[in-house]
C-alpha cells in the first residue's frame, strides 16, 4: 500500500471512529453498516442486498428511474449512474467497478438503446465479458425491454427477457422474482 493510500485509510478510520463515538451509524456502500454499541464498541452488519446494475440509454432515464425505485423497495441495492456517481469521480472506472461487483446486470433495451452508439453499448459489452467469468449456471445478465424494440440477435438467441410494458407492474414483479429466485439458488449451491 502506498503512503497516500495508508494516509487515506487512517483518515477514514478517524472519521469512522468519531462518528461511532458520537452515536451515529456509518454506512459504507457495498460493505455494510457500523453501528455504535452502548459499551463503547461497535457492531458491523454486512451489506448483503443483491447489487443490481441498471444499464440504459440516456434518453430512457425517466423510464428507468421507476425500475430503480421498484428494486430498492424490493430490498435490493440498485446502481444507476444518475443516482450513484459522485462529483469528481472517474465515471468510466466507477461504472466498470459497479458492473464488476454487481450480482446482476439489467440491460434496459429500447428503440433508443438498440440503435444508438455510446455508453449503453459499451456497458453491455463489458457486462458480457464479466458474464463469461461467472459460473455457467448463474443468472447475471437480465435483458428488459422498455418498449416494443427488437433485441440484438446476440441477446435474442441466448437470453430470455422481461417486458416492462404494457404493464410495468407485471414486468417489474417478474424482474424481482428472477433476482430473488437466483439469490436463493446461489445460497443453496
Amino acid at each position: 500500500m502506498s503512503r497516500a493510500e495508508t494516509a487515506s485509510v487512517r483518515s477514514l478510520a478517524r472519521v469512522l471512529r468519531r462518528c461511532l463515538e458520537e452515536g451515529r451509524a456509518v454506512h459504507v456502500e457495498r460493505l455494510g453498516t457500523f453501528r455504535p454499541l452502548k459499551d463503547g464498541g461497535f457492531a458491523f452488519e454486512t451489506d448483503s442486498k443483491p447489487r443490481v446494475f441498471l444499464a440504459y440509454a440516456a434518453e430512457d432515464a425517466p423510464r428507468v428511474e421507476p425500475v430503480y425505485e421498484h428494486l430498492e423497495r424490493a430490498g435490493f441495492a440498485p446502481w444507476m449512474d444518475r443516482r450513484k456517481l459522485l462529483p469528481g469521480q472517474n465515471w468510466p472506472r466507477a461504472i466498470e467497478g459497479a458492473i464488476e461487483t454487481a450480482d446482476f446486470f439489467v440491460a434496459c433495451f429500447s428503440r433508443h438503446s438498440v440503435r444508438k452508439r455510446g455508453n449503453f453499448q459499451g456497458e453491455l459489452r463489458y457486462a458480457l465479458d464479466c458474464a463469461r467469468l461467472a459460473p455457467v449456471d448463474d443468472v447475471f445478465l437480465i435483458p428488459v425491454r422498455l418498449d416494443d424494440c427488437r433485441l440484438p440477435a446476440e441477446i435474442r438467441k441466448r437470453w430470455h427477457y422481461v417486458d416492462l410494458f404494457p404493464s410495468f407492474e407485471e414486468g417489474a414483479r417478474k424482474l424481482v422474482q428472477i433476482i430473488r429466485r437466483e439469490m436463493r439458488r446461489r445460497a443453496a449451491a
